[in-house]
């Protein structure tokens, strides 16, 4: 048996994965089982996996092997999202490093790259997807840009835009020079910035005085077209109905009046730049005011800018400060700390910049949305009230991006200006004719819009565009698998995504897109920072795999994580991954060499274990069930571990190994095994199904990945019993440790004193080799070493040295320490307010603290001593089972 040597995690994997694909057990269709649905949140094309996407994915395999294993007709979709703005840009960038411009090879040229691209990294994600083992039905693969997908986001486009709910206009957007195109509010990061204030003179047209205004960006002084204070600020009663001059133009500007200025911000005077600023475009709508856009694409001055034409904005910047000081129009600069927006995906400060954008009303979706999240079942349930949060204060959704990698606009243009929205250019081209009443009009004469949709358009419609939903709303697989069961995701993409696509359910299915969306933390590195493709501080998974095993990376990640609770990863966590699978391995191999001549009658300590174990499996059966159906998914492996590593190996296995057995014995040793093999498949499946291949009877066993889960075996035993053998292995626990800690032989053996020989467990000591006899108290009349447990005294015929004056010093701190926290008790006990506010439960527990200080008290002192007496005890003083 020469597997039994060692296990070969990168042979086993391979094969194991390949097996499994080659007997389909991931494809699915529909049948007349029970569909259990699952959508992956889809990976940007944009670089390898990290950690985050690791945890992810886990949990969702776990969640579709257990669904599996349970009956279901288990279905999890993977896919892979074009990230129009991420992928872009780093396409760019790689060009640009080759010497390639974008602009000058064109669209058609540039797709092809993107292209190329794209397909490298899906090979690198599906093959990283393959390596951690997830069980996705990859016949059903989708990429957000293929012909079925698109189709269906042009479809809801103009749909949208025939029901009035997508529209077309000039608004202030966030602009990001580098990529030059809008990113949404959520693509933003908000820095501290340590920026001035600058305090800047506006002459009064027809004065000889000024006005003072303050200001963080002086670069768009050239932009303003008023001077806005507040009509409440007494101060500037004489500025109503006045006018100034701009310092850089010398063009004359109002002031205005609008209860929106801040009368305690810099002077209470603010400038209006309506092309740079949302407020104050708002503004300037109010009071009809002109607009001068200041900025080009890259944020460079246009021709606006007159002297500072061709300067980047920063550059301006202190140009601009230069003149003013010149000009002695400045006034004074101070040290001012504000927020800036920076791009998420390329880390370009943003520009706000009014744009001609296309916009979806969100109104019409808002209500219904927040009727659907009272329906669905939220993991952690924290997260509920983000939803409410973000959909009462929500605003259009800008939908269009100045980008050529993407789902471009189905409109377009004809007379210059005027435009129809189509599915097809040949659907246009009648629109237009019928729009223009010109039979003339060709395909010539038509121009599709230019800007591409945010990638989010699409990813709106992913629940149901996957399952052709959407240009087949009446297909057997939409009805079949939608609503899908579980969404499994990090709660950064919350209003990106989640949101959208329970406001795409309800819109195109009246119906929410999944039952339970289950919210993992963030996976961070070492220094509290959000792993990501982008900074790159995320270690290869395919390095941690290559090291350590599938196996024990997905264990690593599990004892990482909790619901909804960020997590710091450390590639060390992977060794103890590594330890419990080895522990499996180890523990299989013992269970493979219990053979041998079987002896006829079982020990009555193994059947008191037999029974025991029995209970404690089906216990952690039923907690597992309650777990994962509250998502607890880590707590559900953590009861698992505890179970197999706890109570199977350093018990159970302890307590009946032996090369000749019972074959009852040996039976119910293989069962648990496999029942706990069974436990362990959906989070370590690779280990799992190759020791089952082993286990399993050739005509009867189903392999592991499609075994049933197991059923709790009707079993009830009496309270009286468990609490007993609980306690028996405590008190064994406690003597082991007696024994580390005081450094006994492992051959010795040990003598308890007790009041009788009424010892239920007695057997089951002996058989460990802890203790060799139990005798009477009453016939013994030496010193014996005195040690407690759960608050009773207990004595073992052993003689031990006396205590060095370094332990005897640690055991007074902990005596000084129980007294202080005694002290702090009673004076709360004493409390007469505490004593009629608080309730019966709460002083009953702290009249119990105060017990057990005075115990454990009484417990140090003798045990500084060392040496007692047990003859000279009270009876309550030794404590019987």
């Amino acid at each position: 048996m020469n597997f039994l040597k060692g296990y070969d995690t990168k042979k086993v994997e391979k094969k194991i994965y390949q097996y499994w694909i080659n007997k389909n057990y991931f494809s699915s269709i529909p049948d007349n089982r029970k569909s259990y649905t699952i959508i992956m949140p889809p990976p940007n094309i944009t670089g390898i996996l990290h950690m985050g996407h690791i945890l992810n994915n886990t949990i969702q395999d776990i969640l579709t092997r257990y669904a599996r294993m349970k009956g279901y007709n288990a279905c999890w979709v993977p896919g892979l999202d074009h990230a129009s703005i991420a992928t872009e840009a780093k396409i760019v960038f790689n060009l640009k490093k080759k010497g390639i411009s974008k602009k000058k090879i064109g669209r058609k040229k540039f797709f092809n790259y993107a292209l190329k691209w794209k397909k490298k990294y899906e090979k690198i994600i599906i093959n990283q997807l393959k390596k951690i083992g997830c069980s996705c039905d990859w016949k059903r693969k989708k990429f957000s840009l293929e012909k079925e997908i698109t189709d269906s986001v042009t479809k809801i486009f103009v749909k949208l835009y025939k029901e009035g709910k997508i529209y077309r206009k000039y608004s202030i957007v966030n602009w990001d020079p580098y990529a030059q195109t809008t990113v949404s509010n959520e693509e933003i990061i908000y820095k501290k910035y340590n920026g001035k204030l600058y305090y800047i003179k506006y002459k009064i047209e027809g004065q000889n005085n000024f006005v003072t205004v303050a200001t963080t960006r002086p670069e768009t002084i050239l932009a303003d077209t008023a001077i806005c204070i507040n009509p409440n600020d007494k101060r500037f009663l004489f500025l109503k109905n006045q006018r100034v001059l701009n310092p850089l133009s010398l063009k004359s500007i109002p002031i205005i009046e609008d209860d929106f200025v801040d009368m305690n911000f810099g002077t209470g005077c603010l400038k209006i730049s309506p092309a740079h600023d949302l407020n104050d475009k708002l503004i300037a709508d109010k009071h009809h005011l002109s607009i001068i856009n200041l900025f080009d694409d890259k944020a460079f001055l246009n021709k606006n800018g007159l002297n500072f034409l061709g300067l980047n904005r920063f550059k301006a910047r202190k140009k601009i400060i230069q003149f003013l000081k010149k000009k002695n129009q400045l006034v004074k600069i101070e040290n001012y700390i504000y927020k800036i927006g920076i791009s998420e995906r390329t880390k370009s400060i943003i520009e706000p910049k009014l744009s001609l954008q296309w916009f979806i009303k969100m109104k019409d979706f808002i209500f219904p949305t927040l009727n659907f999240v009272k329906k669905i079942n939220i993991y952690p349930e924290k997260f509920k009230k983000n939803f409410y949060q973000w959909l009462y204060k929500i605003n259009d959704w800008n939908i269009s991006r100045q980008l050529w990698w993407g789902h471009r606009l189905p409109v377009y243009y004809y007379n210059n200006k005027d435009y129809v929205v189509s599915e097809t250019i040949e659907e246009a081209l009648i629109e237009a004719r019928l729009k223009s009443n010109n039979n003339f009009l060709s395909y010539k004469d038509l121009k599709q819009e230019n800007d591409v949709l945010d990638t989010w358009f699409s990813s709106w419609l992913w629940p149901i565009s996957i399952f052709d939903g959407i240009r087949n709303p009446n297909n057997n697989e939409i009805k079949y698998y939608y609503p899908t069961q579980d969404l499994v995701t990090a709660p950064d993409i919350l209003f990106f995504w989640v949101i959208r696509m329970i406001m795409s359910g309800y819109y195109l299915m009246n119906n929410y897109p999944f039952k339970n969306i289950y919210f993992t933390g963030i996976v961070k590195d070492k220094k509290n920072i959000k792993m990501s493709k982008s900074l790159g501080n995320s270690p290869n998974p395919i390095d941690l795999i290559k090291k350590y095993g599938a196996d024990a990376v997905r264990v690593g990640v599990l004892l990482s994580s909790n619901a909804g609770i960020d997590l710091i990863f450390d590639e060390n966590i992977c060794i103890k991954g590594r330890n419990l699978t080895n522990k499996i391995w180890n523990a299989f191999k013992l269970i493979k060499s219990f053979k041998g001549v079987f002896y006829l009658k079982p020990n009555y300590s193994d059947e008191l274990t037999i029974k025991w174990f029995s209970y404690k499996l089906n216990k952690c059966l039923e907690l597992i069930k309650y777990y994962i159906k509250n998502y607890k998914i880590s707590e559900s492996f953590i009861l698992i571990y505890k179970l197999f590593w706890n109570d199977f190996c350093s018990f159970f296995l302890e307590k009946i190994k032996s090369k000749i057995l019972n074959k009852k014995i040996r039976n119910k040793t293989i069962f648990f095994f496999k029942q706990i093999i069974k436990l362990f498949h959906p989070y370590i499946p690779f280990l799992t199904e190759k020791i089952w291949q082993f286990l399993k009877l050739k005509n009867y066993d189903n392999d592991l990945i499609i075994t049933n889960w197991p059923i709790p075996i009707s079993s009830i035993y009496e309270k009286e019993f468990i609490k007993k053998f609980n306690r028996s292995l405590n008190f064994l626990k406690k003597i082991r440790k007696l024994c580390v800690l005081n450094k006994f032989g492992k051959k010795e053996k040990l003598i308890i004193l007790i009041e009788n020989k009424n010892f239920l467990f007695y057997s089951l000591f002996l058989k460990l080799g802890i203790i060799s006899s139990l005798i009477f108290l009453k016939k013994e009349k030496k010193n014996y070493f005195s040690f407690s447990f759960e608050r009773k005294e207990f004595f073992l015929k052993k003689k031990i040295k006396k205590l060095s004056l370094k332990e005897k010093e640690k055991i007074n701190k902990k005596i000084f320490f129980y007294k202080l926290f005694l002290k702090f008790i009673k004076k709360k006990i004493d409390n007469q307010k505490f004593l009629k506010k608080a309730s019966f439960q709460l002083i009953k527990k702290e009249k119990k603290k105060e017990i057990d200080c005075i115990k454990n008290i009484f417990f140090l002192k003798k045990k500084k001593n060392n040496i007692f007496d047990p003859t000279k005890l009270k009876k309550y003083e030794i404590y019987i089972f």
